[in-house]
């Protein structure tokens, strides 16, 4: 393996120190530290953060290559600033079998760009009848340990504290895509003001918070770990405050989207703002901000939804619903959260990179930035500024809601066990 030397970098924001990468590790950390053999990374003061970790993203393999592939998918989360990803398992074959979990992770090991850890079906073919393999795939060589049928609710309440019940046996969680399906049939976007003037079906928030509270509920009665996908509503913040009182295993992402954008867009009937959960109003949006910036809301997650043209140069009615996220998280987050005084950069690193590796139980990242630690690392530059461009995006697809948009920070550098996957903002 390559030596590395990142020079004067602000590991957490903190003051500037040079960073010693060899054999993977990080090998040394503090002032003027020097290697005959060490490739030499000018940071200038730029941002070190812990290699960044995704709950939810779909990288659509198998089955919809032409949407994105695992290694389109990987190279993305490299140029995003992460280590390691977690696939959904909403692919054609649904990866609900050892055999489909073992083939993605393999995908994922072949390109080299970052982790991809499957995640397990709850139930077969994602219908919501009987469980899918969850021991199996938890055995398997991918060792999945996430579960979800996320694109689907599990609705069916016996299913889903069976499925709790199960994942205990191997430390497993249980992440739940909220959305009561009778109270969303044919619904394309937030219910509210918005979707009254506009005439399209609404999607009200009881149909996400009815879900999360019985399976708060159902959680804390089983002992289990409950994980809830892409948290849209300020009714869903005070249920998972309230559950997260009580001393219950329920932990929570939001997506970047949810935490800038409104619904106030669909009003230009572009596709490209239609997505699952919807985007909601201006206050959701600051009850959100507010839940990640307490801990209330645990981590931030893509959910990189890419999608071909045809299935979004359409009319509304018709279009798929998904955003693009990958490349974007962190500018993102460091408008909608640092910029604002709402987080620091070592709140980034424990929402990004922390307590999603935790969630996730991945050994090796999400660790301190110190001597003897995998070196698996992003480096920023938050003065940067850039607009989006949807051509020039490593994604397959190019459904991005920022196209044009000049957002803040660059992703530098990203190491994966000292390997460098990105640097100076190219893949490597």
């Amino acid at each position: 393996m390559s030596t590395y030397l990142i020079k004067d970098a602000r590991i957490l924001g903190g003051d500037a120190q040079d960073v010693l990468i060899r054999d993977g590790l990080i090998a040394g950390i503090g002032a003027g530290l020097a290697a005959e053999d060490a490739t030499v990374v000018e940071a200038a003061g730029q941002i070190l953060l812990p290699g960044l970790v995704d709950l939810h993203t779909h990288l659509r393999e198998p089955g919809r290559e032409d949407a994105e592939t695992v290694a389109t998918g990987a190279n993305a989360a490299a140029l995003g600033g992460f280590t390691a990803v977690h696939a959904m398992a909403n692919t054609d074959p649904v990866a609900d079998t050892a055999g489909t979990v073992e083939q993605v992770w393999r995908l994922g090991q072949e390109s080299g760009r970052c982790d991809v850890h499957p995640v397990g079906a709850v139930t077969v073919g994602l219908a919501g009848k009987r469980l899918a393999e969850l021991g199996a795939m938890a055995d398997s060589a991918a060792r999945v340990r996430v579960f979800s049928d996320d694109g689907k609710c599990v609705d069916d309440a016996v299913i889903m504290r069976r499925a709790l019940e199960y994942v205990k046996a191997f430390d497993g969680v249980v992440a739940q895509h909220a959305q009561e399906p009778r109270l969303t049939e044919g619904a394309q976007m937030n219910e509210g003001t918005v979707s009254g003037e506009l005439g399209l079906r609404g999607w009200p928030a009881v149909a996400e918070e009815s879900i999360i509270a019985r399976d708060v509920l159902l959680t804390a009665h089983v002992g289990s770990r409950l994980h809830v996908c892409h948290v849209s509503t300020a009714g869903s913040v005070e249920i998972l405050r309230w559950a997260k009182s009580k001393g219950w295993n329920v932990t929570a992402e939001v997506t970047p989207h949810h935490l800038l954008l409104t619904d106030e867009l669909v009003r230009s009937y572009d596709p490209v703002y239609k997505v699952n959960p919807p985007l909601r109003t201006a206050a959701d949006v600051a009850a959100l901000r507010e839940a990640l910036a307490d801990g209330t809301i645990d981590a931030v997650a893509t959910d990189h939804a890419p999608h071909p043209g045809e299935d979004k140069d359409c009319e509304w009615a018709v279009a798929a619903m998904g955003m693009l996220g990958l490349e974007t998280a962190l500018s993102i987050v460091q408008e909608t959260m640092v910029d604002t005084g709402l987080l620091d950069w070592a709140g980034v690193a424990d929402r990004m990179s922390t307590r999603p590796a935790d969630i996730g139980r991945l050994d090796g990242h999400g660790r301190p930035i110190a001597v003897g630690e995998p070196a698996n690392l992003v480096l920023v530059d938050p003065g940067a500024r850039r607009t989006v461009e949807p051509s020039e995006l490593a994604s397959r697809s190019r459904n991005t809601p920022y196209a044009g948009l000049v957002l803040p920070g660059r992703v530098v550098a990203t190491f994966l066990r000292g390997v460098p996957t990105v640097i100076d903002g190219k893949l490597a």
